[in-house]
C-alpha cells in the first residue's frame, strides 16, 4: 500500500484555497479584536484607541477575502466544465 505525503496532499489544492485560507485567518483575528475591543464597554473600563477598532475591521476583510476565494473556485470550476462539455460536442 501506497501512503500520500504531506508534499502530495498540499498539491491537491483547487484555485482559490489560499484566499479562503487567508481570509479565514484575517477574519479569525478580526473578530478576536472585535471581541477585545467589546469587552471594555462590557466591563465599563476605559475603551482602546482607535488602531485597536481598526484592526477589528479584519473581520469584513476576511470575509471579502474568503468570499474572493469561493468565486474564483467557482469560476475555475465553470470555466473547466464549460471546456469539457465544448470538447464532447466537438467530437460528435
Amino acid at each position: 500500500m501506497r501512503s500520500e505525503t504531506p508534499a502530495a496532499a498540499a498539491d491537491d489544492s483547487a484555485p482559490g484555497d489560499g484566499l479562503v485560507k487567508a481570509g479565514v485567518i484575517l477574519f479569525a483575528i478580526g473578530a478576536v479584536a472585535t471581541l477585545v475591543t467589546v469587552a471594555p464597554l462590557l466591563l465599563g473600563t476605559d475603551p482602546f484607541p482607535t488602531v485597536a477598532y481598526t484592526v477589528s475591521m479584519l473581520m469584513g476583510v476576511g470575509f471579502l477575502v474568503a468570499a474572493a476565494g469561493v468565486l474564483r473556485a467557482i469560476a475555475v470550476q465553470r470555466r473547466q466544465a464549460r471546456s469539457g462539455r465544448t470538447s464532447t460536442v466537438q467530437a460528435r
